[in-house]
């Protein structure tokens, strides 16, 4: 698929300016709560932000965003896009110490963030000879006004530090700065799976390239569409799907600043009736469970009527939980919300490249590969794209081709080297494609588990446990038995099964996963907790479940 864009392009015009330039500009682009704001004076709040950091910020230099959802981070983002600066953004619930290393190592000349965090790295800011501006947003719930006035010296006495709404009141709209397609747009974080998170370098086209191909013609984002996002707006997953892509068709992004649980993410698409859901598998449990306990109560339950379809990714959706969805809000349920679309991308290349789409679903596949792009499965020693590709049907390592590739990484060569060669990507990811072209995941190659001398993956065992009737979810990692790795599940019981006796219910689990798959696969130790943790990009934290660390842990 050849999708081409002009010399002359940035990424502030393609998603939003351009809005305008189509009559849009009374049309709602955000809403929080009961606010709401036009594309009209986004563009303008978006002008302004770009006008005031053209006095701090040199064309290419880094702007840090840390906030939470609230409309101040939408004209950061285009703002910063607008200046011709390249976009970092961190999450305000992160360890103050992971934010501090984030202003170093994006070298940022301008950071926004609300009183919070800049309290807490009050040292980090005073040491940070490149920081220039910082811009404070108040902390807004979404009964509150994200445009408040507010007392920036309570949080930060700082010669640099100014309110972001005054900045925006005092400051007139200005011209863009032009921009070359190929210059750097956008810093994606990775999850930071094994060390630091490590910045993956991004041009403009990277991200219109994939919302054209992805976004528009793959699973059909329209016109009026309506969106709300369980990840946060700093994960690149939702900057596409919450953000970018409603607003690459005149549709309304819909935030909520508070904590994403089953209460305020139904709280959410209650008042604004979204018809796009971004979602993540861990939430699609914990919605069912919710809705189980609400007409346990005598309640209705959980109405998603409004949504035409949703979105999955960041891990695998195992199809026992899918299936408990499509029973309950799937096609045809009268409080169903569509099709789940799961798919699978990365920072590396932005957004989503294999994919499930409309009226073409297959189960426990993450579906096929997004046109424009092209994919390669190599064995796990395969040192480039030129290796020979494993027989179809065949495990191994997906490499992915594409124009949404990143550069590199910032600050890591020799990782650089490894994972980008020229417009392929390794991901580092299991995966298989059927005859029909489907593809199928078994995990991350560096989580696999060498078993009584056979390779074992988590993906496959966690996937055995959720077929269980008791599992409302579960997650599999590598524990020491005497110098012998072996299987260790971690698992969250269904409401129904929690009075059971957790001796009974963890044995009658090893013995459900002996039956089901060759013996040697089975967990030799099974916990019982109240909650998987969570990485920063809601994905399950299996660097946290190694360290011992789970919220609440049954016997």
């Amino acid at each position: 698929m050849d999708v081409r864009f002009p010399d002359r392009f940035n990424l502030a015009d393609y998603f939003l300016f351009d809005r305008l330039a189509e009559g849009l500009g009374d049309h709602v682009a955000v809403r929080f709560g009961d606010r709401a704001w036009t594309y009209a004076d986004v563009a303008d709040r978006s002008a302004r932000v770009a006008s005031a950091l053209a006095a701090n910020v040199r064309a290419g230099e880094r702007v840090l965003v840390v906030l939470p959802d609230v409309p101040p981070f939408v004209w950061s983002i285009f703002g910063t896009l607008r200046a011709g600066a390249v976009l970092a953004m961190g999450n305000p619930e992160a360890p103050l110490g992971d934010l501090a290393y984030l202003i170093e190592y994006t070298g940022a000349a301008a950071l926004i963030t609300v009183p919070r965090v800049a309290e807490g790295l009050r040292d980090a800011i005073a040491h940070a000879a490149h920081l220039r501006a910082v811009w404070i947003v108040p902390e807004a719930s979404s009964n509150d006004d994200p445009e408040a006035a507010l007392d920036v010296s309570a949080s930060l006495s700082d010669a640099r530090a100014a309110a972001l709404a005054n900045i925006i009141t005092e400051t007139a709209p200005g011209p863009a700065v032009p921009t070359h397609r190929d210059d750097v747009a956008i810093w994606l974080f990775t999850s930071g799976s094994t060390g630091k998170s490590k910045a993956a370098i991004h041009t403009h086209r990277d991200f219109a390239f994939n919302t054209e191909v992805y976004a528009k013609r793959t699973v059909g984002y329209r016109r009026g569409d309506v969106s709300v996002s369980v990840p946060r707006l700093y994960f690149g997953y939702a900057t596409g799907t919450n953000l970018f892509f409603p607003f690459a068709v005149g549709g309304t992004c819909c935030l909520f600043s508070e904590r994403p649980t089953p209460d305020t993410l139904a709280g959410a698409i209650a008042r604004h009736r979204p018809t796009v859901v971004t979602n993540v598998p861990t939430m699609l449990g914990k919605l069912l469970e919710h809705d189980e306990a609400l007409r346990a109560r005598g309640d209705e339950g959980l109405d998603f009527s409004s949504v035409r379809f949703s979105l999955s990714a960041g891990e695998a959706l195992p199809p026992p939980l899918l299936d408990r969805w499509n029973a309950r809000f799937g096609p045809g349920s009268p409080r169903g919300g569509g099709e789940v679309y799961d798919g699978i991308g990365s920072a590396e290349m932005f957004h989503i490249y294999v994919s499930n789409r409309p009226g073409d679903v297959k189960p426990g596949a993450l579906g096929r590969l997004v046109e424009g792009y092209e994919a390669k499965i190599l064995s796990r020693d395969a040192e480039g794209p030129g290796a020979p590709e494993l027989p179809r049907g065949e495990f191994g390592v997906l490499w992915v081709r594409g124009d949404s590739v990143a550069m590199a990484y910032h600050r890591d060569r020799d990782k650089s080297w490894s994972t980008f060669h020229g417009r392929w990507c390794c991901t580092g990811d299991l995966f298989r494609v059927d005859d029909e072209g489907y593809f199928w995941f078994g995990g991350r190659a560096d989580e696999l588990l060498k078993v009584s001398g056979q390779w074992v993956s988590p993906v496959e065992v966690e996937e055995c446990l959720m077929r269980h009737a008791d599992v409302a979810l579960a997650a599999v990692i590598g524990a020491d038995d005497e110098g012998l790795l072996k299987p260790k599940a971690f698992v969250v019981l269904r409401e129904s099964a929690r009075h059971k006796p957790a001796d009974a219910v963890c044995a009658d689990l090893q013995a459900w996963v002996k039956a089901s798959l060759t013996k040697h696969k089975y967990p030799r130790w099974i916990e019982l907790v109240d909650d998987l943790p969570k990485n920063d990009r809601g994905k399950v934290d299996k660097k946290a479940l190694r360290a011992g660390t789970t919220p609440g842990a049954g016997a």
